[in-house]
Order: C-alpha cells, then sequence, then structure tokens
C-alpha cells in the first residue's frame, strides 16, 4: 500500500483538494523539471540535433511500459485529445448508414470529432443513455452499450471512465462485440490512466487517447496517444518534417522524403520534440512507473472507503464498486438537499471538487488522506 505522497507536491496547507479529475497540482520533481528545461534556450547553442529525438523516445518507452505496449513507436506524442481523435476520425472510413457509438455526456473533445465524420459521411452517432434509475446504474448502461453494438456500428468511441461521474466501462466485453462486427474501439483514457490500470495487450483498442495534464501528473498542452494497427498505413491531419524517414540527419532534409518514421510516428504532432513539455511528462511518467499504477487505484479505494460507506448512510448515492473507480466518484444528494447550499459550504471550507450535471465529482489522488475525505463528509453532512 502507497502512504500518503503530499510531501511530493506543493498544495497550499488549508485546501482540501479533491480535485485531480479537473486539473493534477504538479509534482515537485516536474516543476523543476520544467524550469530547468526552460532554461535551456537561453543558450541555443548547447540544444543538439539529438535532443530533438531523444527525450521523446525516452517518454514513449516509458509511457508504453505503464500502459503495457510492446513497441514504443505504436506511442505518439499530441497537444490534445482533440488532436488524436482527429486522427482516428480522419482515417475511420465510415459509410453511409453506418454509426459511431458513444455514451451519453460524454466529453466533448470525444464526440466532435465523430460529429463532424459521420456528418460528412452520412453516417449517425449513436449515445447510449445510462438508465433514469439509479439502482444498477452503471451495470444496465454497460448492457446497453453492448446492446447497441451492431452490424452498423463502425466504431465504439467511449472512456474508460466516464469524465462526469466516474461510471466505468466493460471495456473488454465493449472489445469482444466489437470484433464481432468489426468494429473499431477508441478510448480516451483521460479520466483513468495514470490512476487505474490499462492494459493495451488485455483490452486491444484500436486508440487509446490521453491528456497529459489530470492523472498522468504532466504539464498542460500535451498528451499520449496509441494507435494499432489499423492506422499503419493511414493519413495523419498534418505533414511535418520530423515525422518522415531518416529525420535525424538534418543535413539531408531537403531530400524530401515520402516515407514516415515507422510504428505510428507519422500521427504526432510537429514540434512535438517540446524542449519543456516532453522532460516534464517524462519525469510525470516515470514517478508514475515507480509508484504503479494499480497501486495507485489501491490507495484511492483505500481513503475513500470509509467516506462512501458514511454518505452512503446518509442516503447520499455512489455507484457500486464494480461499475465505477476508486479514483473518481460521483455523489449524488438526497433529494432534501440544495445543491446551491452544496456548493457554498464546500467553497467556505475550502474544499475543491468539481460538479457536473446532477453530482458532485470528487477525485482524490495520492496526495489526499483520510483525513480529507472525513472532512468532505462532515460538511456535505450538515
Amino acid at each position: 500500500m502507497l502512504t500518503c505522497k503530499h510531501s511530493k507536491f506543493t498544495l497550499p496547507p488549508r485546501i482540501t483538494y479533491l480535485n485531480c479529475s479537473y486539473l493534477s497540482p504538479m509534482l515537485k520533481s516536474v516543476e523543476k523539471v520544467g524550469v530547468r528545461s526552460l532554461r535551456l534556450k537561453r543558450n541555443p547553442a548547447g540544444i543538439a540535433a539529438q535532443d530533438f529525438f531523444k527525450d521523446s523516445e525516452t517518454l514513449r518507452a516509458a509511457y508504453a511500459k505503464l500502459i503495457h505496449v510492446k513497441d514504443p513507436k505504436r506511442i505518439v506524442i499530441i497537444p490534445s485529445v482533440s488532436y488524436g481523435m482527429a486522427n482516428v476520425a480522419a482515417n475511420m472510413k465510415l459509410s453511409k448508414g453506418q454509426h459511431v457509438l458513444v455514451a451519453a455526456e460524454q466529453f466533448p473533445s470525444n464526440y466532435y470529432a465523430w460529429q463532424r465524420a459521420c456528418s460528412e459521411a452520412g453516417a449517425e452517432v449513436k449515445a447510449i443513455s445510462p438508465p433514469a434509475t439509479l439502482q444498477g446504474r452503471g451495470k444496465i448502461w454497460n448492457e446497453r452499450i453492448l446492446e447497441g453494438i451492431d452490424k452498423n456500428t463502425r466504431a465504439v468511441a467511449i472512456a474508460h471512465t466516464h469524465w462526469a461521474d466516474g461510471t466505468k466501462f466493460d471495456l473488454e466485453a465493449i472489445r469482444k462485440r466489437t470484433k464481432e462486427v468489426n468494429a473499431l474501439l477508441i478510448v480516451d483514457g483521460t479520466q483513468s490512466v495514470g490512476a487505474m490500470p490499462f492494459d493495451v495487450q488485455k483490452i486491444q483498442p484500436d486508440a487509446l487517447v490521453c491528456a497529459g495534464y489530470k492523472w498522468l501528473l504532466g504539464p498542460y498542452g500535451i498528451g499520449l496517444a496509441y494507435y494499432g494497427e489499423y492506422f499503419n498505413d493511414g493519413k495523419p491531419i498534418e505533414e511535418n518534417w520530423i515525422n518522415r524517414l531518416n529525420s535525424e540527419d538534418f543535413t539531408g532534409l531537403i531530400n524530401y522524403q515520402s516515407e514516415y518514421q515507422p510504428g505510428a510516428l507519422r500521427y504526432e504532432v510537429g514540434e512535438h520534440s517540446s524542449f519543456i513539455h516532453v522532460p516534464m511528462m517524462l519525469k510525470a511518467v516515470e514517478q508514475l512507473g515507480k509508484w504503479g499504477v494499480e497501486n495507485v487505484q489501491a490507495y484511492c479505494a483505500f481513503i475513500t472507503k470509509e467516506a462512501v460507506y458514511k454518505l452512503r448512510e446518509r442516503d447520499f448515492w455512489i455507484e457500486e464498486e464494480n461499475y465505477r473507480g476508486h479514483h473518481l466518484l460521483g455523489i449524488r444528494l438526497p433529494q432534501h438537499m440544495d445543491l446551491q447550499k452544496v456548493k457554498d459550504d464546500l467553497a467556505k471550507n475550502r474544499i475543491y471538487v468539481s460538479f457536473r450535471g446532477n453530482a458532485i465529482r470528487v477525485a482524490p489522488n495520492v496526495y489526499n488522506d483520510e483525513k480529507d475525505l472525513k472532512k468532505l463528509v462532515k460538511v456535505l453532512g450538515r
């Protein structure tokens, strides 16, 4: 079991930050790397040609290990989830009458790409809603998604955990069903990867796209994507010099290449060498690798267990354990409680959470402890 890692961060002492699903605080070690990296451009003579490749290659390898990918060249550096999804949408080969299946009210960056692609192809975005009842909500929602996959499904584009309330989707079952109808599985891992184990070899998604600034503990403006074999010969949404074969040879760049770098590297964003973001992201991923993502999830389960029990005793609703992550809880209020008063009470006590729809989104991480959750319970119970 991990111990609390609050000392690894620089959070103010008088706040209770339970909002990693919004933005993670920065590790001191990541901040230190960022400051050092920022200063590098004081003297550009100290930046060698190999520096355009070295850290990005190390980052790919570290992230590949974190999500169990055998070939690091399947990992690409992106600026955002929308960028990663745009590459998927551009290579999906949609036809009239087909649909892309999504979970209702999922994050917009995992929706707008499919909306445009479907509109242009005469296809449809098929959103699967949860049941109106809270009883068995996660189980029924998963069942509805599986039932919605049919011969006209071109892809299922879904998160591992829903961004609004932490509902967990059974990606292995969804993958099995998509294979039966020859559909793609596209996963937005932004609200899970880094806090909940993700095994690419087991789940076998066609693409996994993640922003880096939440559970991966990285800076804002960088993300990581995995692209499977389906995208081997695809067309990237931009053309840049560094993604072409032999781009390491700066003297030969005028010898234009028609071939791309191997694996999925054709999909990397231009200037992905980013001498500030990449070293910071690398340090964060390495730290997660040392802690073990499975241990992060276990720690979150440990510190939230008593709080979940006590909130349920007071008629708050929280999804059953099999259908949610332990790092991201959607808490729904008893009918007699006033949401605005709850917001005011939490703000007054400097407890930072998010409100998404009719759920309080509580997202602890390793810098929290049981006391933080007890404080939350105390304020909500007033």
